[in-house]
């Protein structure tokens, strides 16, 4: 099949995928619109990358610079994401008042770049990182939260998911990369992101989504439209397991397979007690902390590099580097300057990550900031934790904060503009948000002072007083 036909076969097949899950009934707002050109762009490749005009980035220097291309697409979208907030003022102070431990990381964040060694640089990286928390609230205060949030993970999966299977299959120039390892070149596969990683990552967080999804249809015979919404997370679990398979992301798969038996776990109610809920999530979080950080040789049973593709290398590499454990580099400072060209001396591939996310937030934030995450997964795990009595959108929401734990042990999971990092927040903030259909209620916590409002969400269906085209 010639690549131009299987272009338009392939378009065609996305636009009857969003035929098939269309929902005449939801009501969301078109601001959703905008986390999710934010998320196809963070899960895809800068615009710069797809307009093939992105700057090198051979040396430190060209990487402080970045592309003004990309830098002008993201502040668009948060100039225009705080436009819309500002006018759904009242429930965004609620959400941020129930949400604190997030704000006392992004501030603590914000004042780390005062001691970084290119604060100016910190800064902006900072603001952009803002913008994940914007879209996040654009998507938790819509009319409608559970019907934007399946919107939302909807529009992107069915478009960047099939343009990744094309991409490898008809356009290996875009879809594959080659790159030298162990002596020869090999040829690894990236459908619309950056690299096998990020592809695996993709298949992640929207496989997760499917998964959850498919176990809901199977619950409810009378679900609307079950027939066809059944096709389309099938057909979406298909190119996921697809994925996995080509792209061989040992990391992403494994999360994968944990947060899908976690999701089939609590799919019963029987299993959705607070004890059980503990001893299972232990128990996986456990697991990986063996096979990875305590044992790493049991990984070559599996037939896998027990050094983690070099990853314990770098991480020993990293650590020795003299920082200030306490407060760190700064926000995103670790990478920069001397200390990334003194790395760069030492792998000929140029690594911009510890390729661990907790060591990654050590390094630019130190003690203090580990802290700080470790409040913000705690408190929202408690929220999620909470509404599992409520709510089937709590699985999904506690899939999520568990493969973000797990994923981080190889990979930078808590980073700027990660899928990981993203979905981790639209899980917490999102916890404890009724999602059931629209209702106007009285008592809405829009309607009620700061203190009031945050007690009440998480028993109080939304309702959107506020008159509002976004």
């Amino acid at each position: 099949m010639s690549s131009e036909l299987a272009t338009v076969i392939y378009g065609l097949g996305i636009l009857v995928l969003f035929f098939l899950n269309r929902n005449q009934d939801s009501r969301t707002r078109k601001a959703l619109w905008l986390p999710v050109i934010w998320l196809l762009i963070i899960g895809s490749r800068p615009v710069s990358e797809w307009l093939n005009i992105a700057p090198t980035t051979n040396s430190p220097d060209q990487y402080l610079d970045g592309s003004p291309l990309d830098r002008a697409v993201f502040a668009a979208l948060l100039a225009i994401g705080l436009v819309v907030l500002f006018a759904r003022g009242r429930r965004v102070i609620a959400l941020l008042g129930s949400n604190w431990p997030i704000l006392l990381f992004f501030a603590y964040c914000a004042l780390s770049t005062t001691w970084s060694d290119y604060p100016d640089v910190a800064f902006k990286r900072w603001v952009k990182a803002m913008g994940d928390v914007v879209m996040v609230l654009i998507v938790v205060t819509d009319a409608d939260p559970g019907a934007a949030i399946r919107k939302l993970l909807s529009r992107v999966g069915l478009v960047l998911l099939p343009v990744s299977v094309l991409l490898i299959k008809y356009f290996p120039v875009m879809g594959r990369a080659y790159t030298p390892e162990f002596g020869y070149w090999q040829q690894m596969y990236i459908g619309v992101t950056a690299s096998k990683n990020s592809l695996g990552e993709l298949a992640l967080i929207f496989g997760l989504a499917a998964t959850w999804e498919l176990t809901e249809l199977f619950q409810d015979k009378s679900a609307l439209n079950r027939g066809r919404r059944l096709c389309v997370q099938g057909t979406i679990i298909a190119m996921v397991l697809w994925v996995f398979w080509t792209a061989d992301s040992i990391t992403s798969l494994s999360c994968f397979v944990l947060g899908a038996a976690l999701l089939l776990v609590t799919a019963s109610e029987s299993f959705r007690s607070q004890t059980l809920i503990h001893i299972v999530i232990l128990a996986m979080v456990s697991a990986a902390t063996l096979v990875i950080l305590v044992a790493p040789n049991l990984l070559s049973i599996l037939g896998r590099d027990p050094t983690l593709t070099g990853r314990t290398q770098i991480w020993s590499t990293v650590l020795d580097v003299p920082v200030n454990r306490w407060t760190g580099t700064g926000f995103e400072s670790f990478w920069l300057g001397d200390r990334m060209q003194r790395i760069w001396n030492l792998w000929w591939w140029h690594p911009n990550e510890a390729h661990n996310g907790y060591i990654e937030v050590l390094l630019n934030l130190g003690w203090v900031g580990i802290s700080l995450l470790a409040l913000l997964v705690i408190a929202g795990y408690k929220k999620i934790l909470t509404g599992l009595r409520d709510t089937s959108l709590a699985r999904l929401e506690l899939a999520y904060l568990l493969v973000a734990i797990v994923y981080s042990f190889t990979e930078a999971g808590f980073r700027m503009l990660s899928l990981t990092w993203v979905f981790l927040l639209l899980a917490i903030v999102s916890a404890g948000i009724p999602v059931a259909e629209f209702q106007a209620d009285p008592t809405s916590p829009y309607e009620m002072d700061g203190a009031r409002a945050s007690a009440a969400l998480g028993s109080r269906t939304w309702s959107d007083p506020e008159p509002e085209s976004f």
